[in-house]
């Protein structure tokens, strides 16, 4: 049920995609229907847009959440309807537009849609008090209960959504409720607190999002309201009077002020300070997995964690899955492959992945997609340009050691003992295009890494001997770093970069790691990938300055194809303020000793044979 580009689609059958097994799937059939795109579904739909209806419907506790309701041009009161939900923090339309993205989306071939304020945001009442609350989980029900009571309705909705919309269709899959038949969240936080402090680092870009986002809910003559936040309030549509919204608006002033990551250390402190319980949809896997539903997710290897996120999804749900994982920026409207230029022509376009979607979300009204035997993960891999699928992860792969060596060398075998210096630069910065940025940062909202050589003077970096053939790298890279610090907190980075003949670095992927975090957790659902932490304050292990340390830890996942002749890279830092605070941010910046030799510094890199 994924798409392929639309080259492939025209000339037949995509016989550049990899299905061998155990990457497979079951016959030629099969094949055909993972793969085909129904072109049907990319032309224009059949209806044109009604008239949009924006009604208050009442929550469990009587606060009033706003709705808009689209259906197609001439449906009587009766018309039945299959129903696309979509909740939203954004505001579900502007004011004086006749429509939304989402409805002109879905109308016109042939659903109703509904898109939702959720409480606290837009012209819904209520207080906002941070990232999708509980109260506002609740809510879901009763908007599924109102759909289904409709006229109109067949009593059969999918919910659907883009980045936070897409984190509210997972939990609007939580509250098992009959009425849903399927979800798409494409490009979704699986586990919120990951993306905020990916391996205990404070994420500055995530906290600037956030900023953005709860200052829309602020009192509007709030100093620290921004002229983007202030416009985007100046613009929501009322659902009723103007007086109406502002009574709304005055409700939403009373939200608690944003509290910045960096003032986060543990994961005890991001449940008590930022809502009080863990909203991601991994927290919620079990409920989700109660319900059933069929589910199609999208993301990509260079959309913050996402790639990662999808892999765990898949790992802890039972639910029938499509998941999708290629080379896009944060919502999939731009690709990009670090090792080659015609990635456009490879992967789907907005419209191909939206045809999909239209397929899918037929399936879940059809019944077809419940019925789908089992999980499927679909993912490119960078370089070779080829899209595969599997039904199990990790896929089957070697894992192929490299040693930090001396003379700035990546070695196959452990060389002599030593060491290597490095002073942390708190003032480093890197690329603004990066995978973290893409997902609400301050910059375009493109990914692209560029040449890494012209970073590598503010870290080590170890580079291999030329690859005397073809190297598929699929799955979690693991690095272990034995290091000691003058500091007793710091963050660790680790990227894994492919050097082509003529010199480039370009980037794969990335890990990092807090290092008083260091310790292993064993009973994490997720050791098959590689070392985990648990980040809590009971597993802390503050730095003993001067003294070494191992630090084993997972990077996230990739699938890349290194021709022979290319060599491998690894970059290790200390900072990165581009998109991460410094730790520590006052005294001294850390000096850092990373070991070599037998006991030193390696990373393990899971490779496929071919």
């Amino acid at each position: 049920m994924t798409a392929i580009s639309q080259d492939q689609v025209e000339a037949g059958a995509p016989n550049d995609v990899d299905l061998r097994s155990p990457r497979t799937a079951d016959s030629q059939q099969e094949r055909r229907a993972l793969f085909r795109l129904d072109l049907d579904a990319v032309v224009e739909g059949r209806h044109k847009l009604g008239d949009l209806n924006s009604v208050y419907v009442p929550a469990n506790d009587g606060v009033r959440i706003a709705l808009d309701v689209t259906r197609p041009m001439g449906d009587t009161v009766d018309s039945k309807r299959d129903t696309i939900l979509v909740m939203t923090c954004y505001g579900r339309g502007k004011k004086r537009e006749p429509s939304n993205s989402y409805a002109d989306l879905f109308v016109p071939h042939g659903y109703a849609v509904v898109v939702g304020d959720v409480r606290g945001t837009g012209a819904s009442f209520g207080v906002w008090p941070g990232h999708r609350s509980r109260e506002e989980i609740l809510d879901f029900s009763d908007i599924l209960d109102w759909i289904a009571e409709q006229s109109w309705s067949t009593g059969n909705v999918v919910a659907y959504g883009l980045s936070y919309t897409a984190n509210s269709a997972d939990l609007i899959a939580s509250r098992n409720h009959s009425a849903l038949k399927g979800i798409v969240p494409r490009y979704v936080d699986y586990d919120i607190f990951f993306e905020t402090w990916p391996g205990g680092a404070p994420n500055l870009t995530l906290d600037r999002w956030s900023e953005l986002v709860e200052s829309l809910n602020r009192d509007q003559n709030s100093k620290d309201n921004s002229n983007r936040s202030s416009n985007l309030r100046a613009g929501i549509r009322p659902v009723g009077s103007e007086a109406e919204l502002a009574a709304a608006l005055l409700e939403h002033g009373q939200a608690p002020s944003f509290i910045s990551v960096s003032t986060v250390t543990c994961r005890e402190e991001w449940l008590s300070k930022i809502s009080g319980f863990d909203f991601s949809p991994q927290a919620a896997a079990d409920l989700i997995s109660k319900s059933g539903v069929p589910m199609q997710n999208w993301s990509s290897w260079f959309d913050s964690g996402a790639a990662q996120g999808s892999i765990r999804r898949f790992l802890l749900q039972s639910n029938p899955m499509n998941v999708i994982i290629g080379p896009w920026n944060h919502c999939g409207r731009k690709a990009y492959d670090p090792l080659r230029p015609d990635v456009d022509d490879l992967v789907p376009t907005m419209q191909c992945q939206q045809a999909n979607d239209f397929r899918f979300v037929n399936g879940c009204f059809n019944g077809e997609a419940v019925s789908q035997p089992d999980k499927v993960i679909h993912y490119y891999t960078c370089g070779e340009g080829v899209w595969k699928s599997t039904r199990s992860w990790p896929v089957p792969a070697t894992r192929q050691r490299w040693y930090i060596a001396s003379g700035s060398r990546l070695s196959s075998l452990p060389e002599e003992s030593g060491f290597d210096l490095l002073q942390v630069d708190r003032e480093f910065r890197d690329v603004l295009t990066n995978r973290w940025d893409t997902n609400g940062g301050i910059g375009t909202g493109e990914v692209d890494y560029d040449d890494r050589q012209q970073y590598a003077a503010a870290r080590l970096t170890y580079t291999s001997a030329p690859l005397e053939r073809d190297l598929e790298i699929t799955g979690h890279p693991i690095a272990e770093l034995n290091v000691s610090s003058t500091r007793e907190d710091g963050i660790f980075f680790v990227y894994l970069e492919a050097v082509s003949p003529d010199g480039v670095s370009c980037y794969l992927t990335e890990g990092v790691l807090r290092g008083p975090h260091r310790k292993v957790w064993k009973g994490s659902p997720f050791s098959v990938l590689g070392p985990q932490q648990s980040y809590l304050k009971s597993d802390a292990e503050p730095l003993v300055p001067g003294q070494p340390a191992k630090l084993a830890f997972t990077l996230l996942p990739i699938s890349a194809l290194l021709p022979a002749g290319y060599r491998l890279r690894v970059c290790l830092a200390g900072s990165e303020s581009t998109s991460f605070a410094n730790v520590p941010s006052d005294g001294d910046a850390p000096e850092l000793q990373f070991y070599r030799g037998v006991e030193g510094c390696y990373i393990d890199v899971p490779v496929v044979e071919r």
